[in-house]
């Protein structure tokens, strides 16, 4: 398995950092994408991907801080050149749910986001949240070049994971999925393409079921690809390893 998406910057995962990798390790996990939200959080990131050869991170600005951290296209291109183990960009995208930060200053940082993943031919990490319409039009003014697309914890509707499949978008699959309340979300999963699909934690947020109410981390993996198994109507085994092919194909 491959968890391709956490915070091991976030707690309680930081400070307990060999035991969470220990744990990791024991169900299955072969790779784990630490994700970068800020600058501050890519400085940590950085010392993260020496301390295990399974973990690698990505370089970027989440869209709840981007009028925090105004981001320029030749910083992410620069520091993920100098870094062998940054493989991706992002956390980037739109949530206009919260509005944390102003809808000018994401979508400028989003397009950053974008550019530099095209030069570096990266793949970009998305978040969207409430932003289905501007996500898909920033997203597809690039769809003549060779974008590569990681819609990270997907919970769009149905209808937005077929126009983003014409752009050869990857979806992630989070533990939201195993939620009682999430059938239209299940439903979603169910058509998106089997080798379009891959599976994170988004620790330590989102717990699982039967986790719920623990703070997430990489090693509940497995619950959420149990789920998506059953859901794909695929072996467990079978979907560890389309999942993890998909994630190699991806960040090749």
């Amino acid at each position: 398995m491959i968890d391709s998406h956490c915070h091991l910057d976030h707690e309680p995962l930081f400070s307990n950092i060999n035991d969470v990798i220990k744990r990791s390790k024991k169900v299955g996990i072969k790779k784990i994408l630490t994700i970068s939200t800020n600058i501050k959080s890519f400085e940590i990131i950085k010392k993260i991907i020496e301390i295990d050869e399974m973990i690698y991170g990505t370089i970027g600005i989440h869209p709840h801080e981007t009028s925090n951290d105004l981001i320029k296209t030749d910083y992410i291109i620069d520091n993920a050149k100098k870094h062998k183990k940054i493989i991706g960009v992002g956390e980037t995208g739109l949530d206009f749910y919260y509005e944390n930060s102003k809808k000018n200053d994401q979508i400028n940082s989003f397009i950053k986001h974008i550019e530099a993943s095209i030069e570096l031919q990266y793949p970009l990490i998305v978040h969207s949240r409430n932003a289905e319409v501007d996500t898909f039009n920033i997203l597809n003014n690039y769809k003549n070049t060779d974008i590569k697309i990681l819609m990270h914890c997907f919970t769009g509707s149905k209808e937005f994971a077929k126009k983003l499949m014409t752009l050869n978008t990857y979806f992630s699959a989070s533990g939201i999925i195993t939620f009682k309340n999430s059938v239209e979300l299940q439903e979603t999963f169910k058509i998106i393409d089997n080798d379009r699909v891959l599976i994170e934690t988004d620790s330590p947020f989102l717990a699982p079921i039967p986790m719920r109410g623990k703070k997430n981390e990489p090693s509940f993996i497995k619950y959420t690809l149990e789920k998506l198994s059953d859901l794909k109507s695929i072996k467990f085994e079978d979907l560890d390893q389309i999942t993890t092919n998909n994630f190699e194909k991806l960040f090749s």
